[in-house]
């Protein structure tokens, strides 16, 4: 399911693909998106422009995107991007995400090996009962010159996803366990050293 409904005021999208049900905009303001309504579900019209806003920017996965037409600004790429580990669940990257041809600013990416839609998560490790913690140890990290720009992630085949670009690896509950400008995150979910890479991919054989 995917479409932009208009509003007088601003356009409100919606990628089904990307979607994983956190229910943060049915939760947020049920008027603006309606909970199982059995035809159209969004009306970019039932609150302020400011408001629709503020909900389009807490959809975790980006599958909520907005344009406004009242000449206000538009979404701007955050002053430090992060990858946020959910417990027993995928990363939330906010940044420029740039994903092949594609550039977004929210993306919620698969790290139990299951997705049927990698690199985004389906929400199939709830489903398979995936294992990995929100907030493994902190760690020293490395202090960069810049915590901003875009950020290229390559999943590679077979294999991690290759991240690049400045961004802070943080928890759950917001501390930052890493610091990085090139990282290579697990997206098997085997790895002994969750989220970081650790070549498990290669003993389970992993395919994707």
């Amino acid at each position: 399911m995917a479409g932009t409904v208009e509003g007088e005021k601003i356009d409100v999208s919606f990628s089904g693909k990307r979607c994983i049900h956190s229910r943060n905009c049915v939760l947020g303001n049920p008027h603006v998106f309606v909970p199982n309504a059995p035809g159209e579900w969004i009306h970019p019209e039932a609150a302020s422009v400011e408001q629709v806003v503020a909900l389009a920017e807490n959809c975790p996965s980006g599958a909520i995107t907005y344009t406004r037409k009242d000449g206000g600004p538009q979404e701007k790429p955050p002053v430090v991007n992060t990858v946020r580990l959910r417990e027993n669940g995928p990363l939330a990257v906010h940044a420029e995400i740039v994903l092949g041809e594609d550039t977004f600013l929210r993306a919620t990416l698969c790290r139990c090996g299951l997705s049927q839609n990698k690199p985004f998560c389906d929400n199939s490790h709830i489903k398979a009962g995936f294992s990995a913690t929100g907030e493994p140890p902190l760690k020293e990290a490395q202090v960069l010159e810049a915590r901003d720009g875009p950020l290229t992630v390559t999943p590679t085949v077979n294999g991690p996803l290759k991240v690049e670009g400045n961004a802070e690896i943080v928890t759950g509950t917001g501390h930052t366990i890493a610091r990085i400008s090139k990282v290579f995150l697990c997206r098997c979910g085997h790895s002994a050293n969750k989220p970081f890479c650790d070549g498990s991919h290669k003993r389970v054989g992993f395919v994707a």
